[in-house]
């Protein structure tokens, strides 16, 4: 009779002539009691199984489960649900959770039943969603949010949104109507980006209240950072308009406002160089200015920089060279920090990008939202399941909370 071992994260399961023990039975059980359990039984053989110290937090393992907007949250007052603490504890494996991007203030929030952070009630629902993250050993952190000119009247009662200057950016906003093309928004006055750093740093003490173990500022993508960065949507003449330092001042601006609130090694940005359409096409200065920015972060001893790969096709345009690996063989030499590396991901990309030295760690979005457990799979070598992409924006734990747990490798 032949004795088999599987290795499944923290578990293992013992193989006695092709029978095993119930997977239910232990993902029922905690992730600490399980970690407890079997704790020094097997080492992992994987880089993404490994543990690694970032900023103030030791990680289990450097597998990150990446920020996604899946609009489960109370749609009148953006207030978390018991629903999203149950859908975070599924993913309470990794070595730390980037929750989904929610918003600083009311002025920021642009995306329909999304959370925010800036009121009593959504401390507190964030607190339940926090609390039950820690209860099974994980580390979550809060992402920054402010949509800028990506929301929409709709979502502001007929108020337009803002930027840094009255550019539509040619992009769909997320009513709760469904999509809709943006409009011209309105620049925001001197005063009123002084607000604005000043619901960063709210909102970050406020993340910390509900017991996030850090934050991460949003500072790409098409959102109202990228938008201050971007030459194409600023066309400001002041202090945060013209030269790369000044269209740069506004996120300095931000990340100093939110150091003066939370320690520096809680705190993380994500940003990447992206081509997308109309006014974020990528241009001569979009890689400069990233590489501007960067380079600067080095001065803060940050938690974490969260790198995307290029999510559109980069082919003829000056980020060419940052196709696929480029982008983290660029950036690499150049932060000195923790770096996560983003973007089509897959088990085996993130092994090679670790064992490489071209990331510290690695976020894995969608292979997430149809995996729970993601990281009991990749030590078993098991099948991922498909996303079913009809119910990623809907509501419901349907395509949420309710895919198989565990589905072993055939």
């Amino acid at each position: 009779m032949v004795i088999g071992i599987v290795l499944l994260g923290s578990c293992i399961y013992y193989n006695n002539g092709g029978h095993h023990r119930d997977p239910g039975k232990l993902e029922s059980m905690s992730s600490s009691a399980i970690t407890r359990e079997v704790a020094d039984a097997v080492p992992p053989a994987q880089p993404l199984l490994t543990p690694f110290r970032m900023g103030d937090l030791s990680l289990r393992n450097r597998v990150v489960m990446a920020p996604l907007t899946r609009m489960r949250a109370h749609p009148h007052d953006h207030v978390p649900t018991p629903l999203q603490a149950e859908y975070y504890v599924q993913g309470a494996g990794a070595g730390l959770i980037v929750a989904e991007a929610t918003a600083i203030s009311p002025e920021g929030f642009g995306w329909a039943n999304t959370p925010g952070l800036w009121s009593k009630e959504q401390v507190r629902g964030w607190r339940n969603v926090t609390d039950a993250v820690h209860n099974v050993g994980g580390r979550i952190v809060a992402q920054l949010w402010h949509t800028g000119a990506l929301s929409h009247p709709e979502l502001r009662d007929g108020v337009l949104p803002v930027s840094a200057s009255n550019v539509n950016l040619g992009q769909l906003s997320f009513t709760r109507d469904g999509r809709k093309p943006t409009v011209m928004p309105r620049p925001l006055s001197g005063e009123e980006i002084k607000t604005t750093i000043r619901d960063y740093a709210r909102a970050a003490r406020n993340a910390i209240d509900a017991g996030f173990d850090g934050v991460q500022i949003l500072a790409n993508y098409l959102y109202l950072i990228a938008q201050f960065l971007n030459t194409a949507t600023n066309r400001r003449t002041d202090g945060y308009g013209g030269s790369i330092e000044n269209r740069a001042r506004f996120l300095f601006d931000v990340l100093e406002s939110v150091l003066a609130e939370v320690p520096a090694q809680k705190v993380g940005v994500k940003i990447s160089p992206m081509h997308e359409t109309n006014a974020f096409s990528a241009n001569d200065e979009t890689l400069p200015t990233i590489d501007h920015v960067v380079n600067r972060l080095n001065d803060y001893s940050l938690s974490h920089l969260l790198l995307m790969g290029n999510t559109t096709d980069f082919t003829g345009t000056p980020l060419e060279k940052l196709s696929g690996d480029g982008m983290f063989e660029h950036f690499r030499p150049i932060y000195h920090g923790p770096l996560i590396a983003n973007v089509n991901m897959t088990q085996e990309r993130g092994n090679h990008l670790i064992e490489a030295g071209l990331a510290d760690l690695i976020a894995f979005g969608r292979p997430y939202i149809a995996n729970p457990y993601l990281v009991e799979r990749f030590a078993s070598n098991a099948l991922l399941a498909d996303v079913d992409w009809n119910t990623v924006y809907a509501s419901g734990p349907g395509g949420y909370s309710d895919y198989p747990t565990y589905q072993t490798a055939q």
